[in-house]
């Protein structure tokens, strides 16, 4: 059976005509097809306002990207055969950058599969379903996990704000199996415990494990503050490396002692401190005390998650980085990152600029950072393009 028509106003094809893959509400045309017409998770056959079939999306009426698509194919049936293919894909491509089980599978719009994020963590496979699209084909994309997999557990992370747009229920559930007792991923030659259950997202970022590397080797003999450090992702193997001390300061406490069990597991923990404490808080302090850190990695969560949280978003990383320099030794490296799309990398870079010059402080972006391979970004949709990351030398003025 075909599927029903969505034709779209005048012009408004020519985002997807460049290989966007979002249709919004107020680009149908809804005195030819209603909305009220669709069901939420719907396949339709999307149509510029001359006729000219688009291909296959999913919608829901309620939500203001109310089409999202999937094949420029007119008539694609989403099921087990789409998932395998799709699913297959973004596993090969994963393995030709990854000899070991520990990666982000789905990356969404990125892997043809707008809605879906899955993070392997060996046996066990964290997903994240936001749309309900995906929500109404959960069964099929189970078994094709099941089949392709052989994971040990399957746990649906369902606590993601979106689901609540979407009209989805927000209750985590453990789908398929038996979550392990202690759970222990691999990155950068370092060993993670992790609350896959309670933890934050689908319980790790694998996104920034690039950059980690990259600061790690910068490590050897230098004393290393990291801010908002979650369990010890960007600490720990700056310790194994060779850091001097590492100090992980987050204001979890759940987090923080997971660094703790970290660190242990890394046999690293005579060098690596951990500090619950608000950020800004532990700054402010430092500063008084006159603490100094080689290196400072300032990777906080996002803090500009929606365009209109712009502003104070943006005053709050200009907050931290100034607070970060001033806890800087001379001649030290800040890391600064930001995983919030709204504020752009010429944003965090004038940040940068100002926040230095503030100071009197010289200086230079060394290097830049964003997401690993696992990530992918999509050609044609910005937003799966968010993590930007600058190593910053800094030196007296001259």
């Amino acid at each position: 059976m075909a599927h029903p028509e969505l034709f779209l106003k005048k012009n408004e094809d020519k985002r997807l005509r460049l290989g966007h893959l979002w249709v919004f509400s107020n680009e149908v045309d809804t005195k030819r097809n209603p909305l009220s017409l669709y069901n939420a998770g719907d396949l339709v056959k999307v149509c510029a306002s001359d006729g000219k079939v688009l291909g296959t999306a999913y919608i829901n009426p309620n939500t203001l990207i109310c089409a999202r698509m999937l094949s420029r194919k007119p008539s694609l049936k989403l099921g087990n055969k789409v998932f395998t293919a799709r699913i297959a894909k973004a596993l090969a491509l994963r393995e030709r950058f990854y000899d070991k089980p520990y990666y982000r599978l789905v990356f969404s719009e990125s892997d043809g599969l707008p809605g879906l994020v899955i993070d392997r963590f060996g046996d066990v496979l964290s997903v994240q379903i936001t749309t309900a699209g995906i929500e109404r084909q959960k069964e099929p994309l189970i078994e094709v996990l099941i089949e392709l997999l052989q994971p040990r557990a399957i746990l649906l992370k369902n606590d993601n704000p979106q689901r609540q747009l979407e009209g989805l229920s927000m209750e985590t559930e453990l789908i398929y199996g038996e979550l392990p007792e202690q759970l222990i991923i691999e990155e950068n030659n370092a060993r993670y415990k992790l609350d896959v259950l309670n933890g934050q997202k689908t319980g790790w970022f694998y996104d920034h494990r690039s950059s980690r590397a990259e600061l790690a080797k910068l490590a050897k003999g230098k004393t290393v503050l990291d801010l908002f450090s979650y369990t010890g992702a960007w600490g720990i193997p700056a310790a194994m490396n060779g850091a001097q001390q590492v100090v992980c300061v987050d204001a979890s406490a759940s987090a923080i002692a997971l660094a703790e069990q970290n660190a242990e597991l890394n046999q690293v923990s005579d060098t690596v401190q951990c500090v619950q404490s608000d950020v800004f808080e532990y700054l402010k302090q430092a500063r008084l005390e006159q603490q100094r850190f080689d290196i400072v990695v300032l990777d906080p969560p996002a803090l500009v998650k929606r365009k209109k949280d712009f502003k104070a978003g943006y005053e709050a990383y200009r907050r931290l980085n100034h607070l970060a320099l001033q806890v800087l030794a001379k001649d030290g490296i800040l890391v600064s990152a930001s995983c919030s799309y709204h504020l752009s990398k010429a944003n965090l870079h004038e940040i940068l600029r100002s926040s230095a010059r503030h100071i009197d402080r010289n200086l230079t972006i060394v290097a830049t950072g964003g997401q690993a391979p696992d990530h992918p970004i999509h050609p044609a949709i910005s937003e799966t393009e968010y993590l930007k990351t600058y190593f910053c030398a800094v030196s007296e003025s001259l």
